[in-house]
């Protein structure tokens, strides 16, 4: 008791000494609530007053992730009161009983604390509560990891929309039905730029009834950081909110804050180097119940627009130029993903380990997957708020996505799409899955080609006009096979119709089915408020979109090699290299013990085999075999005594 005395009398006394939070002239007024002396001054409109809530109420909500034995997990509180105690406690229920395991600081500014278990088994459902003070308490629920799970199911959501401000109870009560075992946040959680701890707490107060008991990977995007886009290049400065010159507007505390808040949770980074201004990272990976997400940051490497490349429309990065040669804009030397995140999605591609399937989760998608903007008078050929620009760094990002067979699920655009999406040929990458705006009152978004026509080869027997292959306004090829319009031509009707049940706005969210015993993925597209009890006729027309976990890399197949048999492993990886210029053609997990593995060209290839890498068995010179034969088949032994060879 005398320490707990004098740990929050030295908390409370460091409250009352803080100094402003963030740097005037950009950060003098920044995010009220997050400052000590917001007490000092009057609420400012709904947000100021939803702040100040009754003192046993502190404690906002928790994210939790827990993956190789480690469980990390933030708490989010109200802002506190300069004489309050700056200190949470985290308390685990066993054997009946709640037992307190660790204490951790209230971070000033953002009001966030964080801890760190380990080692964590995940092999059982545990209880928790975090508790500030007497008698303010979060309780929730750490699921077990869901192994031997044969269905996996995420839920994916994005753009929480300031243009409403009342609950979300349809998602949430319908996501409780659909019981996901990950829930996926893309960006956007804030829509109050220069408020973000506020706009936090509120949309924690939509969802906290369903992120309190299941992972929840949430990530920050243009809106959540107080700028309309964002080019985070590294972490340079950028001269306005617009963001088109590259860099973060508002001080780096801000941005320090808004990661931390949001990401903290999530496993560590796997290269925590801070990028410029000491901005963090945090792209990582996460394995739930056997499918392997790689979490990416889309925008804080990427080169902003402006100065860069020639202006070809009303805004740098807006482009209205009919037939412009693309080669203009894809200029050496600008960066999508950056130098990292390759390495790291190339390292991700090859480990197997706890993997039956692998996903990437990110902000936006790559491509533009959308013609009108804002109303449908709007219309752009380009915007380059989007991973299909520069489109060489694309295709770099969408061959290591191939190379493991991953999907792609991202947010952002407002617009839910899914594409299959072409790299050297129309459909040869992987699935894409855009989920729609949870409101999408702020900005609708639409697709419909100009010419009116479906593109090449549309999908069979879909309900919708405009499927097939296109070329999207930078020139990637891309093959349409969903997506889900608003039935309103502008903004203004939408918002006037936000809450109408009936109304066709196309917001709501996605759910994503991974079958981890046969490969299968199902992507699914549920209105805001759809009614659960009509099945699939109640998600928006072309979904459900069901494809096998092999047809993420589409290359057309020249011939396979011999047949690999394989001894001392259940279920291994197999990689394939190209011996003319040493690239990866795939790594894959198999699934049994034999596999006739697949290439794209006439050559010699180096086959490796390991359990989780390709790392106990390899075999050199392997030619295309004979179709009518198959070859001498190889036979790899991965027993206690594997050497390579």
């Amino acid at each position: 008791m005398k320490h707990l005395l004098l740990s929050a009398s030295l908390a409370t006394a460091a409250a009352l000494a803080a100094p402003p939070p963030f740097p005037a002239p950009r950060g003098d007024t920044l995010d009220l609530a997050s400052r000590e002396d917001m007490w000092d001054q009057p609420p400012r409109g709904f947000l100021g007053e939803f702040v100040r809530v009754p003192r046993d109420q502190v404690v906002g909500f928790a994210l939790y992730t827990h993956d190789n034995g480690t469980l990390k997990l933030s708490a989010q509180l109200y802002p506190l009161k300069p004489d309050e105690v700056r200190e949470v406690r985290l308390e685990l229920e066993t054997g009946g009983a709640w037992r307190e395991v660790a204490r951790a600081p209230v971070l000033y500014p953002g009001w966030s604390a964080h801890f760190r278990i380990t080692p964590w088994s995940g092999r059982e459902d545990v209880r928790y509560r975090v508790r500030h003070g007497a008698a303010a308490r979060f309780e929730g629920l750490i699921r077990k990891a869901p192994t031997g799970k044969e269905v996996i199911v995420v839920g994916s959501l994005s753009c929480d929309s300031n243009k409403d401000r009342g609950d979300r109870a349809e998602i949430v009560q319908k996501l409780k039905q659909q019981d996901p075992d990950l829930l996926f946040f893309a960006g956007d959680q804030s829509y109050d730029h220069m408020e973000h701890t506020a706009a936090w707490l509120l949309w924690g107060a939509h969802f906290r009834d369903i992120i309190k008991d299941r992972p929840v990977v949430t990530i920050p995007d243009d809106h959540d950081i107080g700028q309309g886009n964002v080019w985070g290049e590294g972490g340079i400065v950028a001269d306005s909110t617009a963001g088109n010159t590259g860099g973060y507007y508002y001080p780096a505390e801000y941005i320090r804050m808004v990661d931390r808040c949001q990401t903290w949770h999530l496993p560590d980074p796997v290269d925590p180097r801070p990028i410029e201004q000491g901005i963090g990272v945090y792209f990582t990976r996460l394995r739930v119940g056997g499918v392997d997400f790689a979490i990416l940051e889309d925008r804080k490497f990427k080169s902003g627009p402006k100065d860069k490349i020639p202006q070809m429309g009303p805004r740098p990065d807006h482009i209205r130029e009919a037939g412009y040669d693309p080669a203009k804009i894809d200029l050496p030397g600008l960066q999508l993903l950056g130098e990292r995140q390759m390495a790291f999605l190339r390292d991700w591609g090859q480990d197997w380990t706890g993997a039956q399937m692998k996903a990437v989760l990110s902000q936006t998608a790559f491509c533009g997957a959308v013609h009108m903007h804002g109303s449908k008078e709007n219309r752009l050929l380009a915007d380059l708020d989007c991973n299909g620009w520069p489109q060489s760094q694309r295709n770099r990002a969408l061959a290591e996505l191939r190379r493991s067979l991953a999907s792609h699920l991202c947010g952002d655009q407002h617009l839910a799409v899914v594409v299959k999406h072409g790299i050297d040929a129309f459909r040869d990458g992987p699935y894409a899955f855009t989920n729609p705006a949870i409101v999408n009152s702020y900005y609708g978004r639409w697709w419909e080609p100009a010419n009116g026509r479906p593109g090449a080869n549309p999908i069979p027997r879909s309900p919708l006009a405009w499927t097939g292959d296109y070329l999207d306004g930078l020139y990637n090829r891309i093959t349409m096979i969903a997506y889900a319009n608003p039935t309103f031509a502008d903004i203004k009707t939408m918002a006037a119709h936000q809450r109408d049940p009936k109304a066709e706005l196309g917001d709501g969210y996605g759910l994503i089915r991974f079958n981890t015993r046969t490969g299968e993925t199902t992507f699914e597209c549920w209105p805001r408020y759809a009614n659960l009890s009509d099945g699939e006729a109640a998600q928006y027309p072309g979904w459900p979109v069901k494809f096998r976990m092999e047809e993420n890399d589409g290359r057309v197949v020249f011939g396979h090699l011999p047949e690999v048999v394989v001894a001392g492993a259940r279920d291994p990886v197999i990689q394939v290299v190209s011996e003319k210029d040493g690239d990866i053609l795939y790594t894959r997990r198999i699934r049994g013990a034999r596999f006739r593995a697949p290439v794209y060209a006439a050559g010699l290839y180096t086959v490796k085999v390991g359990r989780d890498r390709p790392d106990l068995w390899t075999r050199q010179g392997v030619q295309v075999a004979p179709a009518a034969v198959g070859g001498q088949p190889l036979r790899a032994n991965l027993g206690r005594d594997a050497e390579k060879r």
